[in-house]
């Protein structure tokens, strides 16, 4: 508690994530839960995945790529870049509360996919807010926003395309990270359906903050009357999220099956055929499916098309640097041992300093080791090529020998 405000924590009480793919209805979610005197939240924020980023060093203008690879990916323990990312989103987290009197920060930023073990490793006692919607309304709601932006895609060709895409990687490897990452129970999570919250929205915005751990406002959803608020005011101006949202004073369900208008059969089909049909039972979209299927005059594998899915997970962690453990899911029982205050010398309790150094030391000679084994490898490769060029030069001489001596008895007349 500071200044009469309570602060996110390092175990992350106090903060929230609103996860879902993008075109999933997080920004209306957001702007309804906004509305609460007690919660801070505003359209996208992002920058947790900047900071694990950091890892990735790309060209900077002012060089030094190479250093900064060996110092975050080499000589830093990760334990101490942990500690650190979590310091400064502590400084981000807090000083959005402090700002706004506010008692819970939530940070909505549909492609957390990305970094879902991050994040678990920084705010284990977060709250999670999975948003679940069709997947069919989700690329509808796609191909309508790109379409109003004249940006109009072929989202049948798009799937099949071998370049990589970040927003198909959404529709796929997102779609189905945030599937298994929300499939088990826990107390840290709750799954908020579109549908359910378009249909009855105050019921829904009841549950929510009972989750949340705060008294419901009467009128949070009907936020047409909070347009003229320093909130909403901030909120707008960002000017990303659903561009539709600001027409509305409050939900409605025009959008709950416009799918069927706005994808063609080709689109149903081949998006069906890549994440396969038992991910609509998983999460609850059966009858959809059945709909599909009717449309289309298609029965769907239940299995997704494994060679796309694992074109698409390596293209994403090409782009990324990221390696994600397989069908990575939250845990029943967070882990504890956090600090509950960041230590003053700024290090972080829970680490040693002399097991600090050690780790340093360690790193750095497996480093140089690392350097030495490369350079054996390539001095051993240029010995090779070199072997491999006189091996070729010694099989030719006896041929010149012999095609010089035919020719000279050639020429005088010989006889082979």
């Amino acid at each position: 508690m500071q200044g009469g405000v309570k602060l996110v924590d390092n175990h992350g009480n106090n903060l929230t994530f609103l996860l879902c793919v993008p075109r999933s209805g997080s920004s209306l979610a957001t702007l309804m839960l906004q509305n609460h005197s007690q919660v801070f939240a505003t359209q996208e924020m992002w920058f947790l995945m900047s900071l694990l980023d950091l890892k990735l060093t790309p060209q900077r203008p002012y060089g030094g790529t190479g250093i900064l690879k060996q110092f975050y990916n080499g000589i830093l323990p990760d334990e101490v870049f942990k500690q650190a990312c979590r310091s400064y989103a502590l400084q981000v987290y807090n000083g959005l509360l402090q700002s706004s009197g506010a008692k819970i920060v939530i940070d909505k930023s549909p492609r957390y996919y990305y970094a879902l073990e991050f994040i678990d490793s920084l705010f284990p006692h977060a709250r999670r807010i999975g948003l679940i919607r069709n997947p069919l309304s989700i690329i509808a709601s796609y191909k309508k926003v790109n379409d109003r932006g004249g940006e109009p895609s072929d989202l049948a060709a798009d799937l099949w395309d071998p370049r990589f895409n970040i927003k198909i990687a959404d529709i796929t490897v997102g779609l189905f990270r945030y599937l298994n990452y929300f499939k088990g129970d826990s107390p840290y999570a709750y799954r908020l359906y579109y549908e359910r919250l378009v249909t009855a929205p105050r019921d829904e915005m009841m549950k929510l903050c009972r989750f949340l751990g705060i008294a419901y406002e009467e009128g949070l959803e009907r936020y047409g009357n909070y347009m003229d608020t320093a909130k909403a005011g901030l909120y707008f101006s960002m000017g990303v999220g659903d561009p539709y949202v600001n027409g509305h004073k409050e939900a409605h369900q025009d959008s709950v099956d416009s799918w069927r208008e706005t994808l063609s059969k080709e689109e149903i089909e081949g998006y069906c055929r890549v994440i396969g049909a038992q991910v609509f039972h998983d999460l609850g979209y059966g009858e959809q499916l059945q709909e599909a299927e009717r449309l289309t005059g298609v029965q769907f594998e239940l299995e997704p098309n494994r060679e796309l899915m694992q074109l698409r997970t390596r293209q994403l962690e090409e782009a990324t640097g990221c390696k994600w453990e397989d069908s990575y899911g939250l845990c029943s029982d967070a882990p504890s041992g956090l600090p509950s205050e960041p230590a003053e010398d700024g290090l972080g309790q829970g680490i040693d300093p002399h097991v600090l150094q050690l780790q340093i030391t360690l790193r750095s000679l497996e480093m140089r080791l690392e350097k030495s084994y490369a350079s054996q490898a390539q001095l051993r490769s240029q010995l090779d090529n070199m072997k491999a060029k006189i091996n070729r030069v010694k099989s030719m001489i006896p041929f010149g020998n012999r095609l010089s001596h035919w020719a000279t008895h050639y020429l005088i007349g010989g006889k082979k």
